[in-house]
């Protein structure tokens, strides 16, 4: 038997403890989830205006540092998700890393990053629903469209992950397609033409870059959602870190290419794409294939439908194995007998989705403002475990011997990228590189910052209470380690 054989034979050992479905995802099916709670297609098809009101023809420049910076971040990442799969994703890694404080605020902080992305972009898939029927005559209520994509959404997740992945597979498939073929027909129609503005940075200051810098590390957040599929993914050692790397590069390009023959699209039109809502629908028109930009339009509706599911699924992962480790009540921590999904999480992450969109909605608050307001909030969940993944992964490293002086220039590289989204986000008084963002974003960090001390604060209650909850989670993260440890050790470093 070789040693890859008995790899695989012990992580599904591990997984049948769970309860969760074992081995059942492929490496397509692993990386759609990373994309679809990235969403690519929504930024090419509405948001690309914001940034480009920001970077202007240093756009896709912005684009490439922020993939730079998150390969970084990957690379951090996978120096645990290399050795280690479970469905507790960087919560569990940063346990190891930097002790179960860290940790727990990292899980804190992806459950309101997953949680509240999913409500951001339940709002929008409502939002251009009710655009695309409207058309035809029909006006369903908001609430209507909040509940018909949350519940959706929860029964795929609930049925079965493989039905999940393959869903989200072909949704964000189908939309990247219709969207990289407009691009195409876009960019033929001008020549495939070099577009020299952009391409010399014509009028592009680094502050503008920096700025749009900011907005570009938020499209790519999420990316690491697959690390909460190792109980489900085949070969999971080996897979995820792929997914991780893939779902980047693959979306970085992606952004470079769109943004770059967006821009050049709308040179010579006489409209600025910076005060486009929808420039791909702009220029399928200027083309006379306004029924194209129709089905872009569709396509980025699925791509809103598929972030909301990608976004329930990693959530109730983290809250599953939070549970599991005496976090919280041990109902999150059960698995269905048949579907093999951690299906009461799952029904509460998606309440948690519909019910603030919904109440939002209940307080007359356009659903393109909510999508705003809760997006950003979600940011800094994001923001803060990247920045703590990338310390945790080199003393992770030195405890285990294998440290090494590039591994300690990729964390200190991780911190330095995300931490210029983060001075965005915040903002330095006075300063014009990085000023206070308007009401009501500028009062989000502090928001951010008091949700932290509750979610810590009921932490250190429940350490008071039971003592033991530290052991409980130290040994429920060794043993994702290292359940069997002479064969796991050898396996993983005949893989490496």
């Amino acid at each position: 038997m070789t040693k890859e054989i008995r790899l695989t034979q012990i992580t599904q050992a591990e997984q049948s403890k769970n309860g969760l479905k074992p081995d059942c995802l492929s490496f397509g099916e692993v990386l759609s989830q990373s994309f679809a709670v990235i969403a690519p297609t929504t930024i090419p098809a509405s948001n690309i205006a914001l940034i480009v009101a920001l970077s202007g023809n240093g756009t896709w420049l912005s684009f490439l540092i922020g993939l730079m910076g998150l390969v970084f971040v990957s690379i951090n990442i996978n120096q645990f998700a290399s050795r280690s799969a479970s469905p507790g994703s960087l919560y569990s890694y940063i346990v190891k890393g930097l002790g179960p404080t860290a940790g727990v605020i990292c899980g804190w902080s992806l459950v309101l990053a997953y949680l509240f992305t999913g409500m951001s972009v339940l709002c929008g898939f409502a939002n251009f629903s009710a655009t695309l029927i409207g058309q035809m005559g029909i006006h369903p209520s908001s609430f209507t469209l909040l509940a018909l994509g949350a519940g959706i959404s929860w029964y795929a997740a609930y049925k079965d992950i493989q039905l999940s992945a393959i869903a989200m597979l072909w949704l964000e498939g189908i939309s990247i397609a219709l969207i990289s073929i407009l691009c195409i027909i876009i960019w033929a129609h001008k020549g495939f033409a070099l577009d020299l503005p952009q391409l010399t940075l014509q009028g592009v200051t680094p502050g503008k870059v920096a700025m749009g810098l900011v907005l570009v590390m938020f499209s790519f957040s999420g990316f690491e959602s697959a690390t909460t599929l190792g109980d489900e993914a085949k070969n999971p050692l080996r897979t995820i870190p792929r997914a991780l790397m893939g779902s980047t590069i693959l979306a970085g390009v992606f952004f470079i290419a769109t943004t770059y023959i967006e821009v050049l699209g709308f040179s010579g039109t006489g409209v600025s794409i910076a005060k486009t809502e929808a420039p791909l629908t702009f220029l399928s028109q200027q083309l006379g294939l306004g029924w194209f930009g129709e089905l872009v339009a569709f396509g980025a509706l699925l791509s809103f439908f598929s972030c909301v599911l990608g976004c329930i699924n990693p959530a109730a992962r983290v809250f599953f194995t939070m549970a599991r480790h005496g976090l919280f009540n041990s109902k999150l921590g059960a698995a269905h007998s048949t579907n093999k999904t951690p299906y009461v999480a799952i029904k509460m992450c998606s309440l948690i989705i519909f019910a603030i969109p919904a109440i939002m909605s209940l307080f007359q608050i356009k659903l393109f403002d909510c999508m705003g307001y809760l997006g950003a909030i979600s940011s800094f969940g994001f923001l803060t475990v990247y920045i703590l993944i990338s310390l945790a992964a080199p003393l992770y490293l030195y405890r285990i011997r294998k440290l090494r002086t590039q591994d300690v220039v990729f964390a200190v590289l991780g911190v330095g990228f995300m931490i210029i989204p983060v001075l965005g986000c915040v903002g330095i008084p006075g300063n014009t590189l990085f000023p206070v963002p308007d009401a009501p974003y500028n009062t989000f960090p502090y928001l951010f910052l008091l949700y932290l001390i509750v979610t810590c604060g009921w932490f250190f209650w429940q350490r008071h209470r039971s003592p033991g909850i530290l052991g409980s989670m130290q040994r429920g993260i060794d043993e994702m380690y290292n359940p069997y440890p002479v064969k796991i050790s050898s396996s993983v470093e005949d893989e490496r």
